[in-house]
């Protein structure tokens, strides 16, 4: 393998599957380099994770920004280059029905932090991959496009804590125990417009038993995160990863394509 490439990573919290990408780094089992780690929320343990390891860190909160829309919508100022009607076009994040000022108050936040962590981004230089470790805000079509301009070379990796398709959203372990299933997993996926709906990259399971606690299967889940994100940023750093449009035909006779992540399997 060359150079390392260039990772950079977003939080929100406490950042286990952070320290387990830094170790992977660290002991060669990425051939990548964290550059920097970015968080929503101060004083946050995972960024003193990466105070630890000589990382640097970076924090932009979107409360203030929130609670200033909330004062003023009219007032608000957007980024010069963010064109919020093209956004509510792209965006799958709220379905049709939802009132369009609540759409458009979170879009325009969203677009203003958005703004602010491209920037504090771009102080790093050049980032091949951007891994979300338990970032708890979904990324917008305004960070996608400036970060990912792209799509067929997908660079924003994220790990949910269920196996999607099933049980998108915030907590994805909970919904798996409350649901009653026998088996859990994560998923480490590209990102898309959707809320936990791009390609998926890779799966683990593991059993949940009659016994199980939801803490045993959160528990469980994180061990196996813990080795499936080292894996796929591997993948990615080799340069294994495409992506491949695939078209089916539904039992209704419509067409429906979606985009699948293939793995080569060697170098």
């Amino acid at each position: 393998m060359g150079e390392k490439i260039r990772i950079g990573a977003l939080i929100s919290g406490g950042g286990t599957n952070l320290q387990a990408i830094i170790d992977a780094c660290e002991d060669g089992r990425i051939d990548g380099r964290m550059i920097f780690v970015g968080s929503d929320q101060p004083d946050v343990k995972g960024l003193k994770r990466a105070g630890n390891h000589g990382i640097p860190a970076f924090v932009v909160d979107y409360a203030p920004l929130i609670q200033a829309y909330r004062r003023d919508p009219a007032g608000f100022t957007l980024p010069e280059d963010c064109d919020i009607e093209a956004i509510l076009t792209k965006q799958h994040l709220f379905p049709a029905d939802t009132p369009k000022d609540r759409v458009q108050a979170f879009f325009s936040t969203r677009a203003a932090a958005e703004n602010r962590l491209l920037a504090e981004m771009a102080v790093h230089g050049p980032i091949d991959l951007l891994v979300l470790a338990g970032f708890m805000r979904n990324l917008t079509p305004y960070f996608i496009d400036r970060f990912n301009p792209d799509p067929a070379k997908p660079r924003i990796m994220n790990i949910h804590p269920a196996i999607l398709p099933s049980f998108p959203g915030v907590d994805g372990y909970g919904d798996t125990f409350r649901y009653g299933c026998k088996v859990g997993g994560c998923t480490v996926h590209f990102i898309d417009y959707g809320e936990d709906s791009g390609p998926i990259i890779g799966q683990r399971s593991f059993p949940i038993l009659e016994t199980d606690t939801l803490d045993d299967v959160k528990r469980k889940g994180l061990e196996q995160e813990w080795q499936l994100y080292p894996e796929c940023i591997q993948h990615f750093a080799h340069g294994r990863l495409t992506t491949v449009k695939m078209t089916h035909r539904m039992d209704d006779g419509t067409i429906r394509q979606r985009t699948v992540v293939k793995i080569a399997q060697t170098d």
